[in-house]
């Protein structure tokens, strides 16, 4: 049985994130990825780095939200610095495109209760005249649009790879096809684990960060979350010499050329795959906000699964029954890596309060009826 003071179960983005942050603070650290053909956020997610609309409706999402935007660029050249790789952000401004009236006022409704948790306005509206006149190429069918100076994105596949080559090169283990099948506390402190291939694991504490993958080691050690799968499609097209003259929430160029389309959601259990029917909706929208983009080749398409607690919100939680079990998990994954990456590390080394004194404790789900 191989035995770590923290054992991160989960080597995705957020479960990187969270050992980088322990390895700078001094810990040994083991992180145990699971299988290949897992259900794998990190590799199939859309790279944004994005505030617009978060937490509109919950002060504490939106303010932590605002605090990962703003500590991304330190954090990216940071992780060129101890990896070698740059992860291709680019924090210039977003757009979210409307082509319907209703849908821009109850969005603009929503950045207004944003702005108010804020305490700063962060967005601009635009009508969609406005949006023809300040850049070519905007369809006719854009009836307005919002934009953040503070969005942007960046290549998620590399800042995968920089964060376990971060990880590696601070000191801390990955140990991959190591799925955890099941966690039980240890008689004499901390936890046993055994993997799918038969192995056993000692653990000192226990981080869960497996996203779907934690679902049932997190009912098992006492959590209340109850972590399920969304549906999200994706379009890539080939690569283009010409830059798009901007970024939106589901339409972005990624920096190697190609255009991602996306934005869709659907409660489809654990199935990942592409439906013909939201393809044409996501080409029809793409088109219709950028009437050039009719004449491009789409090359590929995939289904990816979010990982949502019942509220959206992401959940920072200590174990009741197991104190030195905690549970990280999220869908915006991408967005809050600085902070999964400095500020979570007091939390679970030091006993400190949980971010934003306990307003992402899985406990609300234990009292709510949105759960």
């Amino acid at each position: 049985m191989g035995q770590s003071d923290i054992t991160l179960i989960g080597g995705g983005v957020v479960g990187l994130s969270v050992a980088l942050g322990l390895l700078r603070a001094g810990q040994a650290v083991t992180v145990l990825d699971g299988a290949d053909d897992d259900f794998r956020a990190s590799q199939g997610n859309f790279g944004l780095v994005w505030l617009q609309g978060k937490g509109a409706d919950f002060a504490p999402y939106a303010r932590w939200t605002a605090q990962a935007v703003a500590a991304w660029p330190e954090f990216a050249a940071s992780l060129r610095q101890t990896s070698g790789i740059d992860v291709a952000l680019s924090q210039s401004g977003g757009y979210e495109f409307f082509t319907d009236v209703a849908e821009l006022a109850d969005f603009t409704a929503d950045l207004a209760r944003q702005e108010a948790h804020l305490g700063r306005k962060s967005y601009e509206v635009l009508t969609g005249d406005d949006l023809r006149r300040e850049m070519s190429g905007i369809g006719q069918g854009v009836v307005g649009a919002s934009f953040c100076a503070l969005d942007g994105h960046l290549n998620p596949l590399r800042l995968l790879r920089a964060l376990r080559r971060a990880v590696a090169t601070l000191g801390g283990r990955i140990i991959t096809d190591a799925k955890v099948t099941k966690a039980t506390p240890a008689s004499g402190g901390g936890f046993d684990l055994t993997l799918a291939n038969g192995a056993r694991r000692g653990a000192g504490k226990l981080v869960l960060c497996a996203g779907l993958g934690a679902a049932h080691l997190a009912t098992s050690l006492g959590f209340n979350a109850r972590i399920r799968p969304q549906r999200g499609e994706l379009l890539i097209t080939e690569r283009l010499a010409d830059r798009l003259p901007f970024l939106s929430s589901t339409i972005r160029q990624v920096d190697e050329g190609g255009v991602q389309i996306g934005g869709t959601h659907a409660d489809a259990g654990l199935n990942d795959a592409e439906t013909l029917t939201m393809m044409r909706g996501l080409a029809r929208h793409a088109v219709t906000v950028f009437p050039a983009l009719a004449g491009v080749r789409v090359v590929r398409s995939w289904g990816a699964l979010r990982v949502m607690s019942p509220d959206g919100y992401p959940v920072y939680a200590r174990s009741s029954l197991h104190p030195e079990a905690f549970l990280v998990t999220c869908h915006s994954g991408v967005t809050l890596a600085p902070l999964h990456a400095s500020n979570l590390k007091d939390w679970i080394v030091n006993d400190a309060t949980a971010p934003e004194k306990g307003a992402f404790d899985d406990n609300r789900f234990a009292l709510s009826t949105a759960a």
